[in-house]
């Protein structure tokens, strides 16, 4: 409330001679002012409490006991992990349309964030057809002649019928389908990313013809975008391509997964340009989809007509004719799959930098090198190379586009420079890094002088690792993919499995790493007169590229020669695949160590809620497997003898005492707590994902009773939970309703 309005309020007399003796109720005023103000917020504050949408977080839970929403039982979810004020605002609409299917698919939307397709599992039942009312379409045997159906089997929207399975959807054990009573649930847990006007990479040791859309030259399949309603995110196959449908699938509605080509001829999920190509004659070199032949491209054996071009979307490859090959570049839009937006991508990502810093905006290689400049160090008779004095004291590179720069990167920063290479908001520009010289190394060199700094967002470096030298004060990767292996073959297999990717000499930079996949980490510096370097990894993956993380080569932390890295680690919400070799492990919490984890200083630090692989020598250890697993397993074995089966025994009768564990009962109870992945090679979609089957004790074992790793932020068990209780509540009358993962 404004002081002024309520002293104009008083008569003029009052003022006046207020003002004469010194203003005395004016300052009573402010007083009075100060309090109505205050009264006046909390009045605002209260009729915003009436309403879900603007009300504050406390008062969610009172406004759905009005309309009779029950919160999930059991544990309290962790804040964010339950939308709480979304499902009040909607329950009352839900109850109106309780028993609809497409509700059900809102439910995954609206509770979990998932893409969802409901439907009846008595439509993929065999049974026997009555002579009364026949359905051809229902419970029949597979016909050969649809293509389509056959080429789904096991995949999304899969019609066949099946037998009645026993087990119920819901199961959490093995959920069975299909059975007539049942209503299943099909989620997409993975997420369909963009990648727009990206070069194409030429497979030239397959032909000069042959192209893959990952700017990585491997093997990526194409996903379905997600911005048109009604499409999940689907893998691309080659029948949802093929043109015209086969017979079986011309009649019925249209399929809206189906890739059809939109208004501007691009097929749902990517878009080729070949500029200059055959008779394409627009500006832009947009290949029409009619021009688009779907193709099994394994082996490369397939070649296309002239004036046609050969896609296979499940293994990401394009075919041009072996005599009519593109002479400009090859540029592809299409989406890729993955499980969260770490490691940089065109998503939406927080930007930071340094107050005051000049921000250059770069498109192009002519641009970034121009921008650089400053940072190319000056050559000395005596052939050392110092930083430019003239450098500014604080500079923010931002890239504008996704393309592809190729050259050789050395930074040389000044003391006290600041230095940040970013990619633009939804942007994922590539650093490709070669074998420039012969005599030495090119890796992407930096070196840093005293108080100076440097941070790389949002980009791809491949090709190549990070040195680092000098005083450099701190380094940090946000949201950015370091490839694991330097670069990629064509099954996603690495290149270089045993190269770090970033490698610290003599260097005291704090390194720190955030929402990122790099590959093994190397810290070689000076035990005797330098202290431990600081080495901080959140929400990260550190890939060392080995199957067996026992191996002398899958070092994911360490230093030359199988050493320990003298660091000070801080590892929190990350996976480590790899061994991990490091002098102090000052905090290690909610984090996968498929490698063993040796830390030469272990009266300082801890590690919780995380998974610690067999002979490891860590310090202490806080609710971490497989400890408490073992613990169990002792715990069971030394309970005593019942009541029940001590009164079966004979009178005076002492209860046989207990058999000793033997080292494989250990053994098996380490296996069994052993994380599974769906993948743990870099460039597949379900990359360091934990497997569907995996042991709850790593799924529900973090602090927040979320999973291990790095995807702990999704908090995917408490969706799933919420999920499943909402679906017993709003599903059919007489039916029993499941999830079931379709990715």
């Amino acid at each position: 409330m404004n002081l002024d309005a309520i002293y104009e309020l008083l008569p003029a007399i009052h003022r006046r001679r207020d003002g004469e003796a010194g203003e005395p109720l004016r300052a009573l005023l402010q007083i009075i002012a100060e309090q109505a103000s205050l009264i006046e917020a909390d009045i605002g504050r209260t009729y915003d409490n009436w309403f879900i949408e603007t009300c504050e977080e406390w008062a969610a839970p009172y406004l759905g006991e009005l309309v009779g929403y029950a919160p999930a039982s059991g544990e309290v979810p962790p804040p964010g992990a339950v939308p709480v004020r979304r499902e009040v605002a909607r329950t009352i609409a839900w109850r109106r349309r309780k028993g609809t299917l497409r509700l059900l698919e809102d439910l995954a939307e609206a509770i979990a964030g998932w893409p969802a397709t409901a439907f009846e599992c008595g439509e993929r039942t065999s049974q026997t057809q009555s002579l009364r009312l026949a359905r051809p379409d229902r419970g029949r045997l597979v016909d050969i002649r649809c293509g389509g159906a056959l080429a789904r089997i096991g995949r999304h929207r899969d019609r066949l019928a099946r037998l009645v399975d026993v087990r119920r959807a819901g199961s959490a054990r093995a959920p069975g389908l299909p059975a007539p009573d049942e209503v299943a649930l099909e989620v997409w847990r993975l997420r369909s990313f963009p990648l727009t006007d990206q070069p194409a990479a030429c497979r030239e040791e397959a032909g000069p013809h042959c192209y893959t859309f990952s700017a990585l030259a491997a093997d990526m399949p194409l996903f379905l975008r997600t911005d048109a309603p009604g499409l999940n995110p689907l893998r691309l196959t080659r029948h949802m391509l093929s043109a015209p449908r086969s017979r079986g699938e011309r009649s019925g509605r249209a399929d809206p997964h189906f890739a059809e080509p939109d208004a501007s001829g691009r097929v749902a999920g990517f878009a080729i340009h070949a500029p200059g190509w055959g008779d394409i004659k627009s500006a832009d070199g947009l290949l029409p989809a009619h021009r688009i032949i779907p193709a099994n491209l394994e082996g490369w054996r397939y070649q296309p007509p002239r004036g046609h071009i050969a896609v296979d979307p499940e293994l990401g490859r394009i075919a041009f004719p072996p005599r009519q090959i593109p002479r400009r570049p090859v540029t592809v839009t299409w989406h890729t799959g993955f499980s969260a937006d770490i490691g940089g991508g065109e998503y939406i990502r927080p930007l930071a930098s340094t107050p005051g810093a000049e921000i250059v905006t770069v498109r192009g290689l002519d641009q970034l090198k121009a921008a650089l400049a400053p940072y190319a160090g000056i050559a000395q008779d005596d052939g050392t190379v110092v930083a430019d004095p003239q450098q500014p004291p604080a500079r923010v590179i931002e890239i504008e586009d996704s393309g592809i720069y190729t050259a050789p990167f050395a930074i040389y920063l000044a003391p006290n420079a600041s230095l940040q290479i970013r990619a633009g908001q939804a942007r994922r520009p590539v650093l490709r890094l070669l074998d420039w010289q012969v005599s030495q190394a090119d890796n992407f060199f930096v070196h840093g002088e005293v108080d100076s700094r440097l941070v790389l967002d949002g980009l791809l470096v491949v090709g190549r690792g990070i040195q680092l030298e000098g005083a450099l004060a701190s380094f940090t990767l946000r949201h950015t993919t370091l490839v694991p292996g330097w670069a990629l073959g064509p099954h996603c297999d690495p290149r270089r499995p045993s190269e770090p990717s970033v490698e610290s000499i003599d260097c005291p930079a704090c390194i720190s790493i955030e929402r990122c996949v790099t590959g093994s980490i190397q810290i070689n510096n000076d035990e005797v007169s330098t202290d431990p370097t600081v080495l901080r990894v959140s929400d990260s993956v550190i890939d060392a590229t080995g199957i067996d993380c026992d191996h002398p080569q899958c070092e994911a932390i360490g230093a030359a020669g199988s050493r320990p890295a003298f660091a000070r680690l801080e590892v929190v919400r990350s996976t480590v695949i790899g061994r991990v070799m490091a002098h102090q492990l000052d905090r290690g919490d909610n984090s996968i160590f498929l490698g063993a984890v040796t830390i030469a200083r272990r009266q300082r630090g801890c590690m919780r809620f995380s998974y610690v692989a067999p002979r490891s020598r860590t310090p202490r250890r806080y609710r971490c497997q497989p400890d408490l697993a073992e613990a169990t397993l002792r715990a069971e074995h030394a309970a005593p003898v019942n009541a029940g089966q001590q009164d079966t025994l004979p009178t005076g009768t002492a209860a046989p005492p207990p058999t000793e564990l033997s080292e494989a009962d250990f053994a098996a109870a380490r296996r069994a707590v052993r994380p599974v992945f769906d993948s743990l090679r870099y460039g597949t979609p379900t990359y360091a994902r934990l497997h569907q089957r995996c042991d709850p004790a790593i799924v529900r074992g973090a602090e927040d009773r979320s999973e291990m790793g790095v995807f702990n932020h999704l908090q995917n068990p408490w969706r799933v939970a919420a999920l499943i209780q909402r679906l017993a509540e709003y599903t059919p009358a007489g039916t029993d309703a499941g999830v079931v993962f379709a990715d």
